[in-house]
């Protein structure tokens, strides 16, 4: 399945592939690099099947290294430097026999003295085919370690889609990521880095490079807003903004429709378990939309959303298998439906139990997040004797304010647009992030 990718680099020598403020590669260039990343892995003695991680962010190397690895039938481990805390760890769970750090022009790499024996990396083995491990957020928990027939990951990008100028937001440790990039090669399109993940190298990388398409987190965009850094530049280029990975808040995403009329916003689903599904959105402003493809089949049971892949992993490397006995994975998503549409209302373990009532949190900071001293709050549930649960807020506010006071003015605020057991009994002040590496807010 490789050879498709490359064979569709050879089609457009010209064409710009993937760059930023730093660099610039025609898919000529990015093809060669490749080969030259081939090369290299057979002068180190490589061989096929051996479990590879790479660490380094988007650029012509990682790019170029990636390809080479799944050419040679590797089995993959990218690893952002977002997570290079979790680097000794992650490489431990995957049991990575070599270790290639990409810094400066340059690829290093160290063979280990680990043997990586799981079953499911002989299963990659014996079917010739090139794998990917990628970790789960762990915003909820411990991450788990998720093993992807690469080859089947590809295949669904043989059928032609429209080439577009997309700016690169999730990182190749991500499957929004990997799913950006693979569709952006498999089409003829560019890749755009941002010199940074802060609104305003977004904005100025779209600018300079007329990025048409923005995938992204509804907490990135959140700060979008916030930043206002968007009045500095020209977004006119911009067609789509997509936004996944966590629940989108209704109060934000009128925002968005009332900044930016003239881009589509359209909402997207996916799992590491079982690659991005096809989505579309009722219309740019609603959270209703419908999820599927070809390759994926469907199911609500008991108001969860319940997933059947083609490209459905092989599975977990530090977790038991949560497939059903039909191939169906609960994807642990609380939905409400209309007929084929669907609207995600937040993960089942978010869910705050007040007295037998079901709280959303999503629904929450939808309205926290209209306050005028509110510049980000997560909201997560708490023990209480009497109801079970409670529900807790933890705000980053944009100017201080007392305890007491914010907390009169915040229930005075809520009191006509949430029910009395949804308002938040329980308050704390941070002035650290509210969301992880992956801009996915933390509900522990």
């Amino acid at each position: 399945m490789i050879q498709f990718f490359v064979d569709k680099m050879n089609e457009y020598p010209e064409k710009q592939a993937i760059l930023s403020s730093e660099f610039s590669l025609t898919y000529g260039e990015l093809s060669a690099l490749t080969n030259k990343f081939i090369i290299w892995l057979n002068q180190q003695k490589i061989p096929s099947g051996a479990v590879v991680s790479f660490d380094g962010d988007y650029s012509p190397d990682s790019v170029a290294l990636f390809l080479a690895l799944a050419k040679n039938r590797n089995i993959v481990v990218p690893l952002s430097k977002d997570s290079k805390q979790n680097f000794i760890e992650f490489r431990e769970i995957a049991s990575t026999e070599y270790d290639i750090s990409l810094a400066h022009n340059q690829a290093i790499m160290k063979k280990t003295s680990r043997q990586a024996t799981h079953e499911i990396y002989n299963q990659l083995r014996e079917n010739q085919s090139s794998g990917l491990v990628l970790f789960s957020s762990g915003s909820t928990g411990k991450s788990k370690a998720i093993v992807q027939d690469l080859e089947k990951l590809m295949h669904k990008f043989e059928t032609p889609r429209k080439a577009l100028r997309m700016l690169i937001f999730l990182q190749l440790d991500h499957i929004g990521g990997v799913n950006s990039l693979l569709y952006s090669l498999a089409n003829g399109g560019t890749v755009i880095v941002a010199d940074g993940r802060t609104p305003d190298s977004v904005c100025q990388a779209i600018e300079k490079f007329k990025g048409e398409v923005l995938p992204t987190s509804p907490t990135f965009l959140n700060l979008l807003i916030l930043s206002k850094t968007y009045e500095n530049y020209d977004l006119s280029s911009l067609k789509l903004m997509t936004y996944g990975t966590e629940s989108m808040q209704t109060s934000t995403l009128k925002r968005l429709n009332d900044l930016f009329p003239n881009t589509t916003l359209q909402q997207t689903y996916g799992l590491s378990e079982v690659g991005i599904l096809r989505s579309k959105s009722r219309s740019s402003g609603s959270l209703w939309m419908k999820v599927g493809g070809k390759e994926f089949v469907t199911k609500i049971v008991n108001g969860t959303l319940w997933v059947k892949s083609d490209s459905t992993m092989l599975g977990y490397l530090n977790a038991p298998d949560p497939f059903d006995d039909e191939g169906f994975l609960d994807t642990g998503d609380m939905v409400e439906q209309d007929g084929e549409w669907i609207r995600i209302l937040g993960r089942k373990s978010e869910i705050i139990n007040v007295g037998g009532v079901k709280v959303f949190p999503a629904e929450v900071e939808s309205i926290l997040l209209e306050m005028d001293n509110v510049e980000d709050v997560v909201v997560f549930g708490g023990t209480h004797a009497i109801t079970g649960n409670i529900v807790c807020a933890k705000f980053k506010l944009k100017v201080s304010e007392s305890r007491r006071e914010f907390k009169a003015s915040m229930f005075n605020f809520c009191k006509e647009k949430l029910q009395p057991y949804k308002i938040p009994s329980k308050i704390s002040f941070t002035e650290d992030n509210t969301y992880n590496e992956r801009f996915k807010r933390m509900r522990r």
